[in-house]
């Protein structure tokens, strides 16, 4: 059988050695196994960036593959890590948020607070969890060890507050929930359900000092500086600025208001 894939996300970027020791610890339990790095640039502390890309990246690696994921602003306080199965797939990290987006409407969720030691290292630093904690416990789940055999179970993780998005008769009320690198801007409004509640009305999408009046397809479809609304690769409402920043041009971030009005 091949080995089994442990992907990585953290906000410790590359400079230093934090991601460097995770993955000695990960081969020295589990050798053969395939490290895929997801992204180690989630801003720091960013839980809610770190639950999106987790949940955006995770639906296109195979069943069984071991997540772990670490963006730990409570590491050596008393918050709990979790191992969980959910959608196929392992999660490995802190209870603070991290898999909001994973464990919200999984039907075949299943988590343990990680409790039994023989699964950590020896030495366990309280600034480096995700070296002495979780990577271990990844490595351990890759290699076949039972989701219950690390600990009790868990049936109240921590979830994110984020804002529900509000589909009223005439407004779907949203929010920015997250900016890439290009500076698009993602809602948490939902394209499929958007475009069913629209029932082919025409609308406006208003977001910052901006309002549109239709959808595109991809980015290119609008000259260079122009601001557009599109479907995302990851499925939900996005601003985007063609060759440009959304971000910049509107100057708005994560947590500002997105509408759209049926008209």
């Amino acid at each position: 059988m091949p080995p089994v894939v442990i992907t990585l996300l953290t906000d410790f970027g590359t400079r230093d050695a934090y991601v460097g020791a995770m993955k000695g610890v990960i081969l020295g339990i589990n050798p053969p196994g395939a490290l895929v790095d997801l992204t180690h640039e989630i801003p720091p502390q960013d839980l809610t960036a770190g639950a999106f890309v987790l949940a955006a990246a995770a639906p296109y690696f195979p069943p069984g593959t071991v997540h772990l994921a670490v963006v730990d602003p409570g590491v050596g306080t008393g918050r709990r890590g979790l191992a969980a199965f959910a959608r196929g797939q392992y999660f490995v990290g802190p209870d603070n948020g991290l898999f909001h987006f994973i464990f919200k409407e999984a039907d075949d969720l299943a988590i343990v607070s990680l409790e039994n030691r023989a699964y950590f290292r020896a030495e366990i630093s309280a600034t480096f969890h995700g070296r002495d904690i979780f990577a271990p416990v990844a490595a351990h789940l890759a290699r076949g060890v039972a989701l219950e055999e690390l600990g009790p179970p868990v049936t109240d993780p921590v979830l994110l507050s984020l804002p529900e998005p509000v589909f009223d008769e005439d407004e779907a009320a949203g929010e920015l929930i997250y900016a890439d690198r290009f500076g698009n801007l993602v809602s948490n409004l939902r394209f499929d359900r958007l475009l069913s509640w629209l029932g082919g009305q025409e609308f406006l999408v208003q977001v910052g000092p901006c309002t549109l009046t239709r959808f595109s397809t991809t980015y290119g479809e609008v000259a260079p500086g122009e601001v557009l609304a599109l479907k995302g690769s990851h499925g939900y409402l996005e601003i985007a600025c063609n060759l440009a920043s959304a971000a910049e041009r509107l100057g708005v971030s994560v947590g500002a208001p997105l509408r759209v009005r049926k008209v």
